[in-house]
């Protein structure tokens, strides 16, 4: 009976050896302040009040000065930004958002299953402040929360950002 209880700890132990698991080689975010760019509004997580946003189709581009210094290496999971809105969001022949609304951020660390590393870093607007009134909204670099990352997100990795007027990307 020994020999079989030694034979099996023996089996067990093969099997619970070396497992390897997921990388935590995330890819960092580096945002020098003065950098401008394009968040992608989505649909609001949490819409329990409708706002002037509500307007604005999914996708519309907000263009963003980054006013504070983002360092995913040094900066938390959570951790807030500010922004300013460079060029108004008009709807029909409507201003909807005018330049120079303050922004507010997060940096956050995103589960994500199509990812090679299983996260990834995201910059999310969360408010808006326009003349006095604030809006609660989401943005984020990339087009959708459900695609990999795109050419607004390596910008923001890399120091190059689109120019909002059009034309070729600006850098810092």
């Amino acid at each position: 009976m020994s020999r079989y209880a030694i034979a099996l700890l023996l089996f067990v132990s093969l099997l619970a050896s070396y497992v390897p698991g997921q990388k935590a080689n995330i890819q960092p975010i580096h945002v020098a302040v003065g950098t401008v760019l394009g968040f992608h509004l989505q649909t609001r997580l949490n819409p329990n009040t409708t706002n002037e946003m509500d307007i604005l189709p999914k996708g519309t581009v907000l263009w963003v000065k980054i006013l504070n210094p983002i360092d995913s290496n040094v900066d938390r999971d959570g951790s807030e930004f500010r922004g300013a809105v460079v060029s108004s969001v008009t709807a029909g022949n409507e201003i909807v958002l005018h330049s120079d609304s303050e922004v507010q951020g997060l940096l956050a660390l995103l589960r994500s299953r199509s990812h090679p590393d299983g996260f990834r870093y995201e910059l999310l607007l969360t408010r808006i402040s326009d003349h006095g009134k604030s809006y609660d909204l989401t943005a984020s670099l990339n087009p959708s929360f459900f695609e990999g990352a795109t050419e607004s997100a390596g910008a923001a990795k890399s120091g190059t950002t689109k120019n909002p007027e059009g034309g070729a990307p600006k850098t810092n």
